[in-house]
């Protein structure tokens, strides 16, 4: 019966995982074709309509669309602070071309009333906002009261983050559509757009598309097009699809190991104790294979049981798991299927790892002559204990030697036990280190580098003059500038679509750390990249990075790498402010602002930066703390909890099985242990105690196990978005071995009341 769990659970996982990998990428593909979501995106400072049909003619291209968006910031009542937004123009007829909506409640706006907009459904839920309520909203510069006729949801903000943070935030990001006239007159772009959107053929080249598009839009402020793979919605979602994917590849095998390991020592020694009918059916004729079978149809039992148990679970487990999912990364819809081909795999791969481990024993079937196997077993060989005879007895009682003899002279079936232990404990170990490891991405991230309070970025880069207007609210006590520039990177074939963030050259309140945790200072010359961007490039301090800048000017750049930062969010890279806009020739202008305020008055510091107009966003460090907190425990960072449990299961299992399977093979020697005169507790200590020492063998290889166990889970866990590092913390290796050692008293305390309760009559039967 334990062992079916162990295989249940292999194959709960194999299903719910591949069910939700298939569900995601079925809903995903779905959603993107209904509502037709671009191939390529284009942003740009301002291109005449004319300019579509130019990029129509671009080999490749199928369909064309321009549209306007910008920053937006929602003003609600009882808000501390002004609520980021992105405005987004929907043609004035009809439906979009490219990147649609999916209306879920009321209409689309009217392009004769200039004041309606659709709003995102997730943010009016948050706020509790349904169509025909007001919102006021500052765009460009001026604040506007519109009226809301409908909400929507689309494909490209399934993951929607407020600007300058990582983590998504229903409550402070909104999107907001309004008829491509009206936002045009908002934003000053009366018959041009300021977004190309693309959608392309099948068998096109994306990399010759993005050249063409780059040049195209080259005299018209175009900031570098990119594909679909580098939309930061579609990034995430694509992440969490491939960790699923490698999750569903590595955990279930686990599982099925551990289950092959039991049966062959379960079949190892029914063959053992059932050798003498082995031997009475051989002599009346039957055959190896025949008597194989007989043993295969208990391993397949087993088997397909507990495979369809998981089925059945997974199924149960998956449609759970596919609803937080699909509210998580808003799909309108998501139907958790499974391939039936998976339910095939997982009960053919049980039963063939299942057999696996019987097979491994079965063999000795065909070794045993009928005259050999209806003889008794030979006795058991104990001179390995004859040199330790003379130790054993001056320390140890009869019952102690009974145990250590049984162990010398099983010495591989001892190894077995505490492999096994020591694996369960080492998942264990590895988990609870990943757990602290992502404490201490937090910690690094949000306490460390991030020493600021509150951060405002504006709508567009100002002169530094800026600073002393924050510097001047009452309660402000430090202010430091910042510059970030949209560029490409480039070393040969590596290329990453990223951004360059100017720092003092001794920033307090947003700095870069080396890997001991000590201040990078920003060097006149040089940029110093994050760990996963130096990862992604292949290279190294030294290197000469090619730099191409989507801002401005647009220099071509080539500089030095001066350091690699211990970043372990996001893929930054950072430059001194003052060098940054020396190269792009616009000295003195910051593109935002770090602040460290009095909390005693950050009502008041609010209003203040509330009413500026040059603000384009506002994120509060705890806010975006809490967010990213709740993305790692609801998304990819939640299977560490799973995997937690997975260890402790696999632990108990191993522990208990090994516990019953020796209680199930030494109930008669017990049984003769209690007609001689051996009390109940000296008869439940011969088998306990070798239970006990296993275990305790056990302990430290699998906290050596563990060590080496954490770099390969911290390695699975990240991504290209965030990094979870090695970390080693010592309670970890204190809870996982207290683990440990409460599953084997628990185990041995159920085995000891079997001792307690055997019938001595019937376990000293001679068996005919």
């Amino acid at each position: 019966m334990a062992i079916a769990l162990v295989i249940a659970v292999g194959v709960l996982m194999l299903v719910m995982m591949n069910g939700l990998v298939r569900s995601l990428e079925d809903t995903r593909t779905a959603y993107y074709e209904r509502h037709r979501l671009a191939q390529v995106f284009a942003p740009l400072q301002r291109a005449p309509q004319s300019l579509l049909s130019r990029a129509a003619e671009i080999e490749g291209v199928t369909v064309v669309a321009g549209r306007v968006t910008g920053s937006a910031l929602i003003n609600l009542p009882g808000q501390r602070l002004p609520l980021s937004a992105q405005a987004v123009s929907l043609p004035d007829q009809g439906e979009a071309r490219l990147n649609d909506i999916y209306l879920t409640t009321g209409r689309r706006p009217d392009p004769a009333h200039e004041d309606e907009i659709i709003l995102l459904q997730d943010f009016a839920k948050a706020h509790g906002l349904n169509p025909g309520d007001p919102l006021s909203a500052t765009m460009h510069g001026a604040r506007r009261t519109f009226r809301i006729v409908g909400l929507a949801q689309a494909p490209e903000f399934l993951y929607s983050a407020p600007p300058g943070e990582f983590a998504p935030n229903d409550a402070r990001f909104a999107v907001i559509w309004m008829s491509q006239s009206a936002l045009a007159a908002v934003y000053d772009l009366k018959g041009a757009f300021n977004q190309l959107l693309l959608g392309i053929a099948v068998d096109s080249s994306l990399p010759a598309i993005l050249n063409r598009v780059d040049t195209l839009l080259q005299p018209y402020g175009g900031l570098g097009a990119y594909g679909l793979e580098d939309h930061i919605s579609n990034r995430f979602i694509e992440e969490e699809i491939n960790g699923l994917r490698v999750s569903s590849r590595t955990v279930p095998p686990v599982f099925l190991a551990v289950a092959a390991f039991l049966l062959n020592i379960v079949i190892s020694r029914m063959i053992q104790a059932e050798r003498s009918p082995i031997g009475l059916l051989k002599a009346f004729g039957y055959r190896d294979i025949e008597i194989t079978l007989h043993y295969l149809k208990f391993v397949v039992v087993i088997a397909v049981s507990g495979a369809l148990v998981g089925c059945i679970l997974g199924v149960f487990s998956g449609r759970s798991l596919a609803q937080v999912y699909q509210s998580y990364y808003k799909f309108p819809f998501l139907l958790f299927q499974v391939d039936p081909l998976t339910f095939l795999i997982g009960i053919l791969v049980s039963i063939l790892a299942a057999a696996a481990g019987g097979m491994l024993v079965l063999r000795s079937v065909f070794r045993l002559t009928p005259a050999v196997a209806m003889q008794p077993p030979t006795p058991a060989d104990y001179s390995r204990s004859l040199a330790l005879a003379s130790f054993l007895k001056h320390w140890l009682d009869q019952p102690g030697r009974m145990v250590a003899r049984r162990l010398l002279r099983q010495p591989g079936r001892a190894a077995g036990g505490v492999a096994g232990i020591a694996a369960g404990m080492s998942l264990a170990v590895a988990m609870l280190n990943v757990m602290s490891a992502f404490d201490q991405t937090l910690e690094l991230s949000f306490n460390l580098i991030d020493r600021s309070d509150l951060s405002v970025s504006f709508v567009e880069p100002l002169s530094d003059k800026v600073l002393f207007e924050l510097q001047s609210i009452d309660g402000v006590i430090e202010v430091e500038a910042l510059r970030t520039v949209a560029v490409r990177f480039s070393n040969g074939q590596h290329s990453y679509r990223g951004a360059i963030i100017g720092l003092p050259v001794n920033a307090r309140l947003n700095r870069a750390l080396d890997d001991r945790q000590q201040m990078i200072p920003m060097r006149t010359e040089g940029v110093v990249l994050g760990t996963a961007l130096a990862d992604i490039l292949r290279v190294k301090t030294g290197d000469v990075l090619d730099i191409d800048v989507r801002e401005g000017r647009q220099p071509q750049l080539q500089i030095p790498v001066t350091g690699v930062a211990e970043t372990l969010i996001g893929s930054p890279a950072y430059m001194a402010r003052d060098s940054l806009n020396r190269v792009l020739r616009e000295p003195n202008r910051v593109s935002g602002a770090y602040l460290r305020i009095d909390s005693a008055k950050q009502d008041a510091i609010y209003r203040r930066i509330k009413a500026l107009p040059a603000i384009a966003g506002v994120s509060l460090k705890q806010d975006a703390r809490e967010a990213f907190q709740t993305l790692i425990d609801s998304s990819a960072g939640a299977v560490r909890y799973l995997m937690a449990l997975i260890a402790g299961v696999i632990t108990f299992g191993i522990v208990y099985n090994s516990a019953r399977i020796a209680f199930a093979e030494r109930a008669r020697d017990l049984a003769s242990l209690r007609v001689i005169g051996f009390t109940r507790g000296e008869a439940a200590f011969v088998l306990l105690a070798e239970l006990a020492i296993i275990t305790l063998l056990a302990l430290p290889l699998g906290g050596l196990l563990g060590y080496f166990l954490v770099f390969a889970i911290s390695e699975g866990f990240s991504t290209d978005l965030y990094r979870i590092t090695a970390v080693f913390v010592p309670q970890s290796y204190g809870i996982a071995a207290l683990a440990v050692i409460v599953a084997a008293l628990l185990s041995g305390w159920l085995v000891k009341r079997d001792i307690d309760r055997i019938d001595l009559v019937s376990a000293l039967k001679v068996r005919e």
